[in-house]
């Protein structure tokens, strides 16, 4: 099997397991990064000045909504992700247009995973809700670094691959 398709699928593999990890951390621990989510959300330690406050969501309700829907993007980005892992798994020594063909659900999980964490953290979390002025609930860098990883992941994922030397 060639190293750089080996390559593509372990490291769209890497992402299932972080997302997944990601999720079953939320889940199993819903109360601590909840707390997370409903501060961000409350806009309870943005600059005390701001005229932005009026975008706070602070209805319970809304806030188990808005993390369950974070959780559902993580979980499907993981669900997307293994099963794009596992079919370039299948493809690895295929045609390069049936393994170009495998990379979708891969690609999707890793257009998915790149939208949670960049739409979601980096512009709605960051921008929308004033994430950047809190100093003790500020996710941003953690958010880039998540979205830096899905976009390297997707770009270097997404580049086509040669043909396969004929065996002989």
């Amino acid at each position: 099997m060639p190293v750089v398709r080996l390559s593509k699928l372990l490291a769209v593999a890497a992402v299932a397991l972080y997302a997944g990890l990601v999720a079953l951390g939320n889940l199993t621990d819903y109360g601590s990064n909840l707390a997370f989510v409903q501060h961000v959300l409350a806009m309870d330690t943005v600059f005390p000045d701001t005229t932005i406050s009026w975008r706070a969501i602070s209805h319970p309700m809304l806030q188990h909504l808005a993390y369950a829907l974070i959780i559902a993007g993580e979980l499907a980005t993981a669900l997307l992700c293994g099963f794009g892992a596992l079919r370039l798994w299948r493809q690895r020594r295929a045609s390069a247009v049936a393994f170009q063909r495998a990379k979708s659900p891969a690609i999707a999980g890793l257009t998915l995973g790149f939208l949670v964490w960049q739409v979601g953290f980096m512009s709605i979390g960051g921008e929308w809700f004033g994430m950047w002025m809190s100093t003790q609930w500020n996710g941003l860098e953690a958010a880039f670094r998540c979205f830096m990883l899905m976009l390297g992941v997707l770009v270097y994922v997404s580049l086509r691959d040669e043909e396969l030397p004929a065996a002989g």
